[in-house]
């Protein structure tokens, strides 16, 4: 079958202690620390085996994250932007959606032509903070197109009890446009986990802000739309995402570098503030410091976007003003997965206009160089089109 394959040399910087775990295991908790001259091509691999837990999936839809546009891009010394977890070679890609078309001996609930989406956080269920009931901090974690294999190739491998069924979303949307909204559903699961189980939501009619309008921060958008925020403002650099971030439903839209962000809310706010800021820029350094200054009271911060990056606070801003700050990492348990794609089939979260561009999985390279524009909501890979739905689309986007 074929793969989009990534590979990149073990090189620590000169300043970076490496691990005994790392050096047992050949990963990388700090990936941006080690890994250097990354190389993404498309490969023949054979079609992966199953395990009696496990089924096998045909591909049919992947999203490109933007956890994969920093595995291309590079610093000047040349290692790779992700600061996460990470052991290459690995097959890259871990949004996505596909078709059952084998299952092991001990599978029960799922059968060959299932559709499907899936986790990407493999945890292991009896480490501590797995049986504690925190599976995105577990100690043995895996994560699909990370530390395994991913699903930017036509069939993938993977435990049952990390796949949902689609069903709903695709009678709601038709098979095609179907399996790539549902390929959305682990980084609107990734919002929904920071918005919803770690920060504990806002109530309907509260003001929330939302820095980035990347596909993150685009989904945070939609679900505070869906959830009932009485306004959503969201700040954003690249002018096709701030139209895209009215499209699924903020209020007001602004260019950060044209206004001072806490002004801003506190205008529209009549100088209460704001309840709720998502920060999905992966720049906290900036937009933090922003939040800080336009905190209503009781208000709420939330930290998706990551960088290695600390960020000065004045904590007694927090204390005067009841306010909490979260971190949060991963979508696992808590009822994230089955509660988006309730939504999505529903119709209430239509996330289906950040779909900006579709590619043949052989075009993948040039689908993540694309994408490090800045412009694009989600660029969807098809790893099973052939050679003329690919042309198709191609003359499509030519004459777009």
């Amino acid at each position: 079958m074929k793969a989009l394959v990534l590979n990149a040399q073990w090189d620590p910087r000169p300043d970076y202690q490496v691990s005994e775990w790392e050096k047992e295991t050949g990963k990388a908790i700090t990936g941006s620390s080690i890994w250097r001259y990354p190389k993404l091509e498309i490969t023949e691999k054979p079609v992966p085996e199953i395990g009696p837990d496990d089924v096998l999936l045909e591909v049919k839809a992947v999203g490109i994250c933007g956890s994969d546009m920093h595995f291309y891009e590079t610093d000047e010394d040349g290692y790779i932007l992700y600061p996460g977890l990470t052991k290459f070679p690995v097959v890259i890609g871990h949004e996505f959606s596909g078709r059952v078309v084998e299952v092991g001996k001990n599978v029960t609930d799922l059968k060959p032509g299932d559709p499907v989406t899936c986790e990407e956080m493999i945890w292991c269920g009896h480490c501590i903070p797995c049986r504690n009931g925190f599976p995105n901090h577990c100690t043995n974690l895996e994560e699909i197109g990370f530390t395994i294999d991913g699903a930017m190739a036509q069939y993938i491998a993977i435990g049952a009890k990390y796949c949902w069924k689609i069903d709903g979303i695709l009678e709601r949307f038709g098979e095609e446009k179907g399996y790539e909204v549902a390929a959305m559903t682990e980084p609107t699961t990734v919002s929904y986990n920071a918005m919803f189980t770690r920060a504990g939501g806002f109530k309907p009619g509260a003001y929330v802000a939302v820095f980035g309008a990347g596909p993150i921060g685009l989904a945070a958008i939609g679900l505070a739309e869906t959830a009932g925020a009485g306004m959503i403002v969201a700040f954003e650099v690249s002018q096709k995402r701030r139209e895209l971030a009215k499209a699924v439903g903020a209020d007001y839209v602004f260019d950060p570098r044209e206004v001072k962000a806490h002004e801003v809310l506190m205008d529209l706010s009549k100088g209460e503030g704001f309840d709720f800021h998502v920060e999905a820029a992966g720049v906290p350094h900036i937009t933090v410091l922003e939040m800080e200054k336009a905190l209503a009271i009781n208000g709420k911060i939330v930290q998706i976007g990551r960088a290695p990056k600390r960020v000065p606070l004045y904590l007694e801003t927090f204390q005067v003003r009841r306010s909490q700050f979260f971190g949060a990492q991963g979508h696992s348990g808590h009822q994230n997965f089955p509660n988006v794609i309730r939504m999505v089939a529903s119709g209430r979260l239509d996330l289906s206009p950040i779909i900006t561009a579709r590619y043949a999985l052989d075009d993948a390279v040039e689908a993540i160089a694309r994408l490090t524009k800045r412009e694009d909501g989600k660029i969807i890979i098809h790893p099973d089109w052939t050679k003329e739905e690919a042309a198709k689309e191609k003359e499509l986007v030519a004459v777009a």
